[in-house]
């Protein structure tokens, strides 16, 4: 009987080996990475960029198992240079970035890239706000690393970002700003 449990614990402890072993973990390369954001109003729009601090993902069988990625919020500029803008963004209005200086995405799974596309699942928190996210994700591969391509859109008012909505303020007119904005992501793993 002894014989036997030795048996079974040892197997389970050689699938989990396995297990363990097929998935590699691969960090972030913040250099190369690029966030581009776009934010609409009725009368226009406003585009720029923030840093990605730091990240990592679990790749099993090309599938991303999990991962975590810290977003420097602080880092927020707009791609015209305009300093009122950027300060603003950054003031409790909006992200808050003296409070809260990082958001985060938490990854949960995908399904697989093997035709090159896949659905990408997590958690994003702005504002020490979570909520779930899904979006599409592309891979290109090179023989250093994987570069992963997606459009994010993400509805600011879940997250306690609510300044010009028209889905909380009325009499807005002609300054209503959209309650989602988008980020173009461009992220490199190796």
């Amino acid at each position: 009987m002894k014989m036997g449990k030795l048996y079974i614990i040892s197997l389970l402890l050689m699938l989990m080996n396995t297990t363990l072993n097929a998935q590699t973990r691969k960090n972030a390369d913040v250099a190369k990475t690029s966030l581009n954001w776009l934010g609409e109003k009725v009368l226009g729009k406003h585009t720029g960029t923030i840093l990605l601090k730091s990240g990592w993902i679990n790749w099993d069988n090309n599938m991303i198992s999990e991962g975590e990625f810290l977003i420097d919020m602080a880092s927020l500029k707009d791609d015209d240079g305009n300093d009122r803008l950027e300060a603003h963004l950054k003031s409790d209005d909006f992200f808050g970035t003296d409070n809260y200086p990082t958001s985060k995405v938490v990854i949960t799974g995908s399904d697989s890239f093997e035709k090159g596309t896949a659905i990408v699942r997590g958690d994003l928190t702005i504002k020490q706000n979570t909520h779930p996210i899904e979006f599409k994700a592309t891979l290109k591969q090179d023989d250093k690393g994987i570069w992963f391509y997606a459009n994010i859109i993400v509805d600011r008012t879940k997250y306690n970002v609510r300044y010009g909505s028209g889905s909380f303020f009325s009499n807005l007119g002609d300054n209503v700003i959209y309650d989602e904005f988008k980020v173009k992501v461009s992220l490199y793993v190796r």
